[in-house]
């Protein structure tokens, strides 16, 4: 069977419904019923009658695309989706053909069943090779170079994967040849590259270090427990001089690859009653279940996620404000590219 990549929006729009209704879907929802498309040539006159102004390359890319959505995957296909809410990616098998709904919204309308298997991989799970091939400026595309498929079976069922070093690439929707590197997103890449070095340099304790340092450089006051049992909480930060001043926050931060369960977060909510703190921060570097969102959705205005993802937008938001210890540590240099053209609707 093979190994996709399918997207759920620009921005992760369709993310939690994707996970939530056990589907995969893609945009363009101009486009009517594709069971009514026989063919590649009726897909590419259906195309071009709703978006007239395409030119013809980007049309026969995104026609490509959805195209194989359409018909190229099939059933007992695994896909994988790198979320763009939180820093993880989830994994599932197609259980279906694809199907038409108009039940869900208007910005889900061209679908495909999905078993998933994990909805909470860490990006950090998976070698460098594997992100650049997820990395890549398209909705569908299918990936197989450096012996994909095998690896992220092997990841799902927890099993070592063969280490490939060489970059990856991916399937070209269209014409089923392997596209470049170019077409990666390099922001992406480059912050897979930061995360990876994190996960290998801020084990256990030293991740709290990297939290403190965000959170000094943020002008809270601080205080770190000490390494070992640290009571429910790891930082205690406050505003003003002396860190006595509103608001006050209780940080609890985990180190693991495994994504954090319900009871941490219950946890926190309990060591912001003990020391009378009106907001929590809970890190964790392993992501969170499903749980975790769902509850911490209704304490909006006292608890704040951050998953490895948002932890890294933080440290690359307030880095120029870390003592140089840290950045000797961690290296960072800014740079800037020009942004590539999506290849998406």
């Amino acid at each position: 069977m093979a190994l996709w990549m399918v997207r759920a929006g620009k921005e992760g729009d369709q993310e939690t419904a994707t996970i939530e209704q056990n589907l995969i879907t893609i945009g363009w929802n101009h486009l009517e019923d594709l069971s009514k498309v026989k063919s590649k040539e009726d897909l590419e006159t259906a195309f071009q009658k709703v978006y007239p102004d395409a030119t013809r390359n980007a049309a026969a890319n995104k026609i490509g695309q959805i195209w194989a959505f359409r018909s190229r995957i099939q059933i007992k296909d695994w896909v994988v989706l790198p979320l763009k809410t939180r820093s993880a990616i989830a994994i599932g098998e197609v259980t279906s053909e694809y199907q038409y709904r108009t039940d869900l919204g208007p910005h889900i309308h061209h679908t495909r069943k999905v078993k998933w298997f994990r909805t909470d991989l860490p990006r950090t799970t998976f070698d460098q090779d594997l992100l650049y091939s997820f990395g890549a400026f398209m909705t569908v595309c299918k990936i197989k170079r450096n012996d994909a498929e095998t690896r992220v079976h092997a990841i799902v069922e927890g099993k070592p994967a063969p280490v490939q070093l060489s970059p990856g690439s991916q399937e070209d929707a269209e014409t089923g040849e392997a596209r470049s590197i170019d077409l990666l997103d390099i922001e992406g890449a480059a912050a897979d590259q930061i995360q990876q070095l994190i996960s290998r340099r801020y084990r256990g304790h030293k991740l709290a270090e990297l939290a403190d340092a965000v959170l000094r450089a943020r002008g809270y006051v601080t205080n770190v427990s000490p390494p070992g049992p640290d009571g429910g909480v790891d930082i205690l930060a406050g505003s003003g001089p002396m860190g006595l001043d509103a608001p006050h926050v209780c940080v609890q931060v985990k180190s693991s690859d495994a994504a954090a369960d319900v009871g941490v977060l219950r946890e926190l909510r309990g060591t912001m009653d003990t020391h009378r703190a009106e907001h929590g921060l809970l890190i964790s570097w392993g992501g969170f279940k499903q749980s975790v969102l769902r509850e911490a959705a209704s304490a909006y205005f006292k608890i704040r996620l951050w998953d490895q993802g948002e932890l890294l937008r933080q440290v690359l938001e307030n880095y120029d404000r870390f003592p140089e210890k840290m950045k000797i540590e961690l290296p960072l240099k800014r740079i800037w590219a020009l942004t590539p053209g999506e290849e998406s609707e």
